[in-house]
């Protein structure tokens, strides 16, 4: 059947116009990407309905979300900010110059000036032990002490005695050289008569008989002076002796009064009574503790890690927080860092060079000085615990009530 020219133009419009099936497709494109642009000869959308497709009403965010970004950054500010201005630890202690009463001698205890936990002051009488038997050392000391004295005295009297006995000798060589003198002048005179026949032989030889007894007699004599000085070395050195046997004996005087001395123990600090583990009538020995003295000056030993002393410096400021008075804040300074951790001191140091190793952060104890008065720190004792904070650097003013708010203990 002949179809006309009509029938041909409808056929193309019919393939050429969108079916129900495609609209919905292009619409639910144009929802989601916006509307696209046919190639079609389908009509195209308004300028009103194409601007009003581009523009999107932003989402509301839940308030639940608000929230919890604000809590996180304020756990942020309250755990990290602290810490670029300031270094803490709970690890911090009360320490004192303890001092332990200990007795250098051995005796019973006759009387106990203090009592537990009594203040004492310096130079106070703190405890008697029984004297009876270092008086009795001390007498028997100064009796030896004054037997050598009466020993040098005897050698001194026989020193000056031995200088007679040397003046005499040498008073008799001079009689002897003078009889000898004579002796020879009559041995000459005689022999000489002798010889002329005036005088008679027995005679001559009588003088030469005398004069041989003077020359023996003379010799004797300078012996004998020689023997007196020998003495009188031999004397002198026993006067040496004797001095030394004083000086001996006083110094045994000296020790025997200082062990009476130990008798009385004496306070060498102010401070209080703790530990004391003696009564009266105990026998104590040597080195044996009667009790500590805690003195009045503490102090603060902070064990910091090694990670926060890259800041930190002698002179810092410091505020310290007691355990046991919450409402107690003690301000001090940094004072000095010991050479060496904690753990380097120990009874057992770590060998890192053995074994598995873990890396374990140290910690280096830190000395800070209190500043307030004694009358706030009475009530401390050596042992309770801490926590310190030290101002490695200055916040900004801004910054400080906004610490304050996060940690009052860093700004209080």
């Amino acid at each position: 059947m002949n179809q006309g020219p009509s029938s041909s133009v409808s056929a193309s419009l019919s393939t050429t116009s969108p079916t129900s099936d495609q609209r919905d497709v292009v619409g639910k494109q144009d929802a989601v990407t916006g509307p696209a642009v046919s190639t079609t000869n389908a009509t195209l959308p308004s300028k009103d309905a194409q601007l009003g497709a581009k523009i999107r009403v932003p989402a509301q965010v839940p308030i639940w979300v608000i929230g919890l970004c604000a809590a996180v950054c304020l756990v942020i500010a309250y755990v990290y900010v602290p810490r670029l201005y300031f270094a803490e630890t709970d690890d911090a202690y009360v320490q004192a110059d303890t001092v332990t009463i200990v007795p250098k001698i051995g005796a019973y205890v006759i009387a106990l000036h203090v009592g537990d936990n009594t203040r004492f002051a310096a130079g106070q009488l703190l405890v008697e032990l029984d004297p009876r038997d270092f008086q009795v050392a001390v007498e028997s000391a100064e009796a030896d002490l004054h037997s050598a004295e009466a020993a040098k005295a005897n050698v001194e009297g026989q020193l000056g005695e031995q200088d007679h006995v040397i003046a005499a000798a040498q008073a008799m060589i001079e009689s002897d050289r003078a009889t000898l003198e004579f002796a020879e002048q009559q041995l000459a005179r005689y022999g000489q008569l002798a010889r002329e026949g005036s005088g008679s032989a027995e005679r001559a030889q009588q003088a030469q008989s005398d004069a041989g007894q003077r020359r023996a007699a003379l010799q004797h004599d300078l012996a004998a002076l020689d023997a007196a000085k020998a003495h009188l070395t031999v004397l002198q050195s026993q006067l040496r002796q004797a001095e030394a046997a004083i000086s001996r004996q006083q110094a045994g005087v000296a020790q025997a009064r200082l062990n009476l001395s130990y008798t009385r123990i004496y306070a060498t600090v102010a401070g209080r009574v703790a530990n004391r583990t003696v009564q009266v009538g105990n026998f104590v020995q040597p080195g044996q503790t009667l009790f500590s003295a805690v003195p009045e000056e503490i102090y603060v030993i902070a064990n910091f890690k090694e990670t926060q002393l890259t800041q930190m410096q002698a002179g810092q400021p410091a505020l310290v927080r007691v355990d046991a008075f919450p409402d107690l804040r003690l301000r001090g300074h940094v004072d000095s860092f010991q050479r060496g951790t904690g753990s380097n001191f120990a009874l057992l140091p770590p060998e890192n060079a053995t074994g598995n190793f873990v890396k374990v952060v140290q910690r280096v104890p830190v000395k800070i000085i209190l500043d307030d008065s004694p009358d706030m720190l009475q009530s401390l004792s050596p042992g309770m615990s801490l926590e310190a904070t030290v101002t490695v650097r200055s916040p900004p003013v801004w910054l400080v009530p906004l610490l304050s708010l996060a940690d009052p203990r860093v700004t209080s």
